[in-house]
């Protein structure tokens, strides 16, 4: 498994499928995961991959944080989809073999299993938590291009990359302006304490190619 080189091109490709229908590279929370993967990263990937650049432009929030997420990092050849290979991680492995043929392999297991069974037990304790009322707002954007010319289907397929927890997108359309030019009005309904509006339009907004600007057109909680 793994992702390739994430300085080329085709190992960004690599990622921005891997996250088409994922928020983290492990897990639902951000985790050193996705530390590794971001580290092995030059620069911000192009807004054609949208979900590669959603989730770069979330993980950059957590710069100063990036210690104190959970898990524990591995070789980056070991996070990604089946059948990538990353060379580095691979010679890497070759090398240890040849020094220990029997320690590394069984620690890296351990410390795998180990760091799962965490996982586990704090999903079921969080599931057998008694349930609570969530507040949640239904919210109305209006999200506009720089001009008629802005791929209006592009940039809706990345404002709907966008992925976190307690948001969910709803119904969409195109609304006149002037001048030829079109905004979206897209919906969306959010958990409270979880998604704020400035966390929307900064994600949205970093679509700097397609988005010029983004405003609430209509607030209401649910």
């Amino acid at each position: 498994m793994g992702f390739g080189d994430l300085k080329t091109p085709g190992g960004l490709k690599v990622l921005n499928d891997f996250l088409a229908d994922k928020s983290y590279i492990e897990g639902w929370v951000p985790s050193q995961a996705d530390v590794a993967v971001f580290d092995a990263i030059s620069s911000a990937p192009s807004t054609v991959l949208c979900h590669a650049l959603r989730w770069y432009n979330h993980i950059k929030s957590f710069q100063n944080q990036k210690g104190s997420l959970p898990g524990v990092k591995k070789p980056l050849g070991q996070y990604g989809p089946a059948g990538v290979e990353d060379k580095t991680a691979a010679d890497s492995k070759d090398d240890d073999d040849d020094m220990d043929l029997f320690g590394s392999d069984e620690e890296e297991d351990a410390e795998a299993e180990k760091l799962k069974e965490e996982r586990i037990a704090a999903y079921a304790a969080k599931k057998s938590k008694k349930p609570t009322l969530i507040a949640k707002s239904s919210i109305l954007l209006d999200v506009k291009p720089w001009d008629d010319e802005t791929d209006m289907a592009k940039l809706e397929e990345c404002v709907r990359s966008i992925s976190m927890a307690g948001l969910l997108w709803g119904q969409s359309k195109l609304v006149p302006v002037g001048y030829g030019i079109k905004k979206l009005q897209i919906g969306c309904v959010v958990e409270d304490d979880k998604v704020g509006t400035d966390q929307l339009e900064e994600q949205i907004t970093a679509f700097e190619d397609y988005v010029q600007s983004m405003d609430v057109a209509a607030f209401n909680k649910i």
